[in-house]
């Protein structure tokens, strides 16, 4: 089934046609830059462009960083609030004129791809995928199943939010070395695993590609490993969740 898979991000919107047969992408990715401020109704009008620039008509799967339940956005940490509590699937379909639109949590979407295609595929047991990029997102899955919409980025570390301290925008933002952005978010990973006990570990997100300036200095138990689909991810995984709704 082909599904165009959208990936809304702090910084950008990047959206391409997919193969869900194989979690090919069918055309080279197309970009828009994410609008400030982040409110929904110039976030779906870039949408909106990325479905021209394809010319597409079809169902379309989009990511997004927060909860989703119903269709509805209902959290929007680094977007707007105006997003909380908003019809979002109805809004793109109205804007876009495409049907259906099946919206999931971004890190969910990466997590679905990375299990069908990447790190996780064929792997069981209890795995954690982590979405490093302007926050942290988390997707965990039981035997390929998948619990949505976690938020394990929003828990405390010494009573900020992980993702404040240990996401790559907080590396950039302070100017770490990598060495010292790694122990912070060690100190995630360490609470994720005294919390979920998981048998693997994926890292994913824009710097899972430098993962060899940071994994050496992680301490977990857990076995780590970077992600395969890298930032394909997310529009891909965003594609895999539209299935269910387009073949229906």
């Amino acid at each position: 089934m082909e599904i165009l898979g959208i990936d809304i991000g702090g910084s950008g919107i990047k959206g391409a046609p997919v193969d869900t047969e194989n979690g090919q992408l069918l055309a080279p990715r197309c970009r828009q830059p994410t609008p400030s401020p982040a409110k929904p109704r110039p976030i779906v009008e870039e949408v909106a462009k990325i479905v021209q620039h394809f010319g597409w008509r079809g169902p379309v799967g989009v990511g997004f960083p927060g909860v989703i339940r119903d269709g509805a956005t209902l959290t929007a940490a680094n977007l707007h609030k105006s997003w909380i509590g908003l019809g979002a699937e109805g809004l793109v379909a109205e804007v876009t004129g495409c049907h259906p639109v099946k919206f999931v949590n971004d890190a969910d979407a990466a997590g679905l791809a990375e299990m069908s295609f990447g790190a996780g595929r064929g792997r069981r047991g209890v795995i954690l995928l982590v979405t490093i990029g302007t926050g942290l997102g988390t997707a965990i899955f039981t035997d390929g199943h998948l619990l949505p919409n976690t938020e394990f980025g929003h828990m405390q570390l010494d009573g900020v939010d992980a993702e404040w301290l240990a996401s790559d925008a907080a590396r950039k933002r302070e100017k770490l070395s990598w060495k010292k952005w790694a122990l912070r978010f060690d100190q995630f990973l360490r609470a994720m695993e005294d919390l979920i006990w998981p048998d693997l570990i994926i890292l994913g997100g824009g710097i899972s590609k430098h993962h060899a300036k940071y994994l050496p200095y992680l301490s977990v138990k857990t076995e780590v490993v970077p992600a395969q689909m890298l930032n394909e991810a997310g529009i891909v995984g965003a594609a895999l969740a539209a299935v269910p709704a387009a073949e229906s």
